[in-house]
């Protein structure tokens, strides 16, 4: 590390490579923080959380319970143990409250005054923060199990949503209503992801064992569908052709420059892709448990290098390195099954929550 910072002092080094350095540094001794906790405000489990990107302070929850929960992250104390609070929840009281399991939620990319909850009651809640009123409210036929914004749109303000029909919804913010459908796949959506390089490039995964490519901008179909053989038909049978997985797919999610795709599905694997050709990478993760009976909510790093991946596995977190396949260690400390995981790219602290014991992993 003194070598890093004499090259940076002396001007001979990019700051970026220091900052990916002690990225990567933080990542590797990452452990639980025994003086960090969280208020316990849900019930039941939790299904999902997301940390805003505009000042990285503040965390929603979705509980099994329908409960949606805003936790200030920042400690202003000075004291070391310390506990974050809830700021706000839309509790069972609420009027407006899910009347069951919240499956996503999720920051509006662009500022902290609105946020996107979908939920097992056949609904997508577009969130006023200040008032915690939804603004708009979209129905649908069946359970919702995901849905995404993208981070870097500025020609659209589409919301994808993944239901129980194998059809893909695209919500629009701007006008309130379901636009356009996207088919293609056999079974429920389990799993969509925008790109963050591209704008108008969604990635979707199915119960059907498929992931498609597409750009939203056409009316054909899918740009392609990845096929875990590379095209090879020797290798696969009939069924197994232009499958991304032998089982359900049920996790997406892409690198932080959009130039790959990472899957899970219950055969327990875990694939990474190119995402501009669709072309399995072949690297080998392994065994990846995967016990997730809808999508599984996985995460990557961001400015380390390399760059790692976050897996909740059981009653621990699994951290792969991405471009080797290398288990790098196993995070533990939870007592129940991790349904999610978030990593905060400013300060390399991954927030993982269970039933029971909610927690935080600094470095």
């Amino acid at each position: 590390m003194l070598g890093f910072l004499t090259a940076r002092q002396a001007g001979l080094d990019d700051p970026l490579r220091l900052r990916r350095a002690e990225s990567t540094r933080r990542v590797l001794s990452l452990q639980l923080n025994h003086d960090r906790d969280v208020d316990r405000i849900h019930g039941n489990g939790i299904n999902t959380i997301d940390i805003e990107v505009i000042e990285g302070r503040y965390m929603l929850s979705g509980g099994a319970d329908g409960v949606i929960v805003i936790y200030d992250l920042e400690n202003y104390t000075g004291k070391p143990q310390y506990t974050c609070k809830a700021t706000c929840t839309v509790g069972r009281s609420n009027q407006h409250v899910h009347k069951f399991s919240v499956e996503t939620v999720q920051w509006y990319p662009h500022d902290t005054g609105m946020f996107v909850s979908s939920s097992f009651d056949k609904t997508m809640k577009v969130w006023d923060t200040e008032t915690l009123r939804p603004a708009e409210v979209f129905q649908f036929d069946g359970n919702v199990y995901c849905h995404h914004m993208s981070p870097i749109a500025r020609k659209h303000s589409l919301i994808a949503v993944g239901t129980k029909n194998p059809k893909i919804q695209l919500c629009d913010l701007k006008s309130g209503s379901s636009i356009h459908v996207l088919q293609g796949h056999r079974a429920e959506i389990l799993s969509v992801r925008w790109s963050p390089r591209y704008e108008h490039i969604l990635a979707t995964a199915s119960a059907d064992s498929r992931v498609k490519v597409w750009d939203v901008r056409r009316a054909s179909g899918s740009l392609f569908t990845l096929d875990q053989h590379n095209g090879d038909k020797s290798k696969a049978s009939s069924e197994a052709v232009n499958t991304a997985h032998n089982g359900r797919v049920n996790g997406l999610c892409f690198t932080g420059d959009g130039l790959y795709l990472l899957t899970t599905g219950t055969d327990d694997r875990m694939r990474l892709w190119n995402s501009a050709t669709g072309e399995n990478t072949l690297v080998n993760y392994g065994k990846v448990c995967n016990e997730s009976r809808k999508g599984l909510k996985f995460t990557l790093s961001h400015g380390c290098s390399p760059e790692f991946v976050f897996v909740p596995c059981g009653s621990s977190v699994a951290v792969y390195a991405l471009h080797t396949g290398e288990l790098v260690t196993m995070l533990r400390g939870h007592y129940n099954s991790v349904d999610c995981c978030e990593f905060h790219p400013d300060y390399q602290v991954r927030h993982t929550h269970d039933p029971l014991f909610p927690s935080l992993g600094p470095s």
